[in-house]
This record gives structure tokens, C-alpha cells and sequence, in this order.
């Protein structure tokens, strides 16, 4: 009995050595503050999704600001287009109504070609580079627009300006190393003339070697024709296959929406 008592006195001593005892909180048992629901993902899903509608705005501003540009670019180029036609047209070119052989030997007149689009060329079979060039760079242009469904197929002229040497048989041979389409046309130098001043074109047969072979300086144009017969546009040496197929294309497009069609 008398251990146990000393037992319990030695324990308040111990206490009042000690002092009151503090309860201490950790901060992770601190109630959390409540969060209204935001969907699925919470604070990252919203995050997300203001994203995507910021990028939705964007992207929908930015490509209207490239439709309008894009039609202001077009009607532009349509404006400049017309302009260069009533400019062309003024010239007064391509008026008349040629007749010549084609190199399959049949009459052609102007007439014939009315309802197509036409690339015209004047040179000679026996040119030794700037004709071959000129007339595969029209080739290629009507290859380029024939993949095109939506145009109407354009037909390719070649009017020789050496008629005493360009025959029939002699165009018929040269216009295969072209397009299939190509026509070539000669007649007597008289109708060769007349369909060359009837486009401005100039030739003048140069001096003959010992051989009697000789050159002709000529112009060295491509025409267009619309399918009216009118002389509308023309390409010299510096303007590329991809210029004119272009060129072509944009002309055939404002005729159809200026008739409605």
C-alpha cells in the first residue's frame, strides 16, 4: 500500500514538471474549402476546353480574313483582265477571215474555229530552235489545260510564214512532234500574207546560203483567240507555260460568268 502511494506522488510530480500538454493540428487535417463540380477533369477540363474555343475563333477569324483577301485578290485580277481586253481589242487584230490548207490538205477559214479558244502560232518548219521551243511551250499549255474537266478543250494553230517550203507534207511531218491537236496551216504566199497582216505579224526571209537554205525573221508571238474570233490576249518568249495556262484559264472563266454561263 505504501508503494502504490508513492507510485501516484511520483506521477504529479512528474505532470507539474512537465506542464500542460498542447494539442497540435497538422495542417493537412484542415477542412477543405468546397469547389463547385466544373465538368470532367475539373480545372484542367475547363482549361481545355476555353483552349479549344480560343482556337476555334482564331482559326475561324483568320480564314475569313483569307476569303475576303482571296476575293479581293480575284476581283482585282478580273478588273485588270477586262482592262487589257477593251486595250486589245482596241488594236483592232484578228479581224479578218483567213483561208488556208491545213497539213491534211483540207480548206480552213477562221469560221471553222468559232466556239473554241484558240492558241495561235506563226513560225516555219525549218527554224532551227525559237519555233520548236515556242511550239512546245503551247503544247504543254494545252496539256495543262486539258486536265482541267471544268474547260473546254482549246485548239492549237500553227500558220506558217515560209509557204514556198512549208507544204502540206512538210507540216504534216512536223506537227507530230507536238501536241496531237495541233493544226498546221499554209497556203499561197499571198494567203500566208494576208493571214499574217491580218495579226500584225512580221517575216522577211533572210539571204540563202550556199545551199540555198535560209532563215526567216519573224514575229514571235502566241495569240489567243476567244471563241467569238476575237484576238483577246498574247504571250512573247518571257512568259512561261505556267503564265499563260493560267492566263488562258482566268479568261475562259470571266467569259463564261460575263454570258451568264
Amino acid at each position: 500500500m505504501l508503494a502504490l502511494r508513492w507510485a501516484a506522488a511520483g506521477l504529479r510530480g512528474r505532470a507539474r514538471a512537465e506542464g500542460p500538454r498542447r494539442l497540435l493540428v497538422r495542417p493537412s487535417s484542415a477542412p477543405t474549402p468546397f469547389r463547385p463540380w466544373s465538368g470532367p477533369g475539373g480545372e484542367r477540363g475547363s482549361g481545355r476546353l476555353k483552349l479549344r474555343t480560343r482556337v476555334a475563333v482564331t482559326a475561324l477569324l483568320g480564314g475569313g480574313l483569307l476569303a475576303a483577301w482571296a476575293r479581293m485578290d480575284w476581283k482585282k485580277r478580273q478588273k485588270e483582265l477586262r482592262l487589257r481586253q477593251e486595250q486589245l481589242q482596241r488594236v483592232a487584230l484578228g479581224q479578218g477571215n483567213f483561208s488556208l490548207l491545213d497539213h491534211r490538205g483540207r480548206r480552213r477559214t477562221k469560221r471553222d474555229f468559232l466556239g473554241s479558244w484558240v492558241l495561235l502560232y506563226f513560225g516555219f518548219t525549218r527554224c532551227p530552235d525559237i519555233c520548236p521551243d515556242e511550239l512546245d511551250k503551247m503544247s504543254e499549255v494545252v496539256a495543262a489545260l486539258d486536265l482541267d474537266p471544268s474547260l473546254p478543250p482549246v485548239q492549237p494553230l500553227f500558220i506558217t510564214v515560209d509557204p514556198e517550203r512549208d507544204h502540206a507534207d512538210a507540216l504534216a511531218r512536223y506537227v507530230r512532234d507536238f501536241h496531237p491537236r495541233l493544226l498546221g496551216l499554209t497556203g499561197t504566199v499571198e494567203e500566208v500574207k494576208e493571214a499574217g497582216r491580218d495579226y500584225r505579224v512580221y517575216a522577211s526571209r533572210g539571204p540563202p546560203d550556199p545551199d540555198g537554205d535560209y532563215l526567216v525573221d519573224h514575229t514571235i508571238l502566241i495569240y489567243l483567240i476567244d471563241p467569238q474570233g476575237l484576238f483577246v490576249d498574247y504571250y512573247n518568249r518571257l512568259k512561261d507555260k505556267e503564265h499563260i495556262a493560267d492566263s488562258v484559264r482566268r479568261h475562259i472563266v470571266q467569259d463564261r460568268q460575263m454570258r451568264g454561263s
